[in-house]
């Protein structure tokens, strides 16, 4: 495929995904969490994979940034999905234990 066909091909999944993702309800967001997380693991693990066997330095490059922003997208998704899951507990009481 061209670039232009692959350009194309990103901004349309983009629009689909915002739309996609707009249109969920807010008590769907954790669970919708989780599932983004696993599939960014497995992005990490392809990024990984394809670093490994770069054999240009421009393809090292691209996949050393993959790899770091696969990461940071993995562990923000599962701080985001603790804090959510936060707002689920139980609340202290006021005035502590006595």
């Amino acid at each position: 495929m061209d670039g232009v066909a692959l350009l194309s091909i990103f901004v349309l999944s983009v629009f689909v995904g915002f739309e996609v993702v707009s249109k969920v309800s807010t008590i769907l967001h954790t669970p919708l969490m989780s599932g983004a997380n696993a599939i960014h693991g497995i992005i990490l693990v392809g990024a990984v994979l394809v670093t490994g066997h770069a054999d240009d330095s421009i393809t090292l490059v691209v996949g050393l940034l993959a790899v770091v922003l696969a990461t940071v997208n993995l562990v923000g998704g599962f701080v985001v999905t603790d804090r959510m899951l936060e707002m689920f507990g139980s609340r202290p009481t006021p005035g502590g234990d006595r």
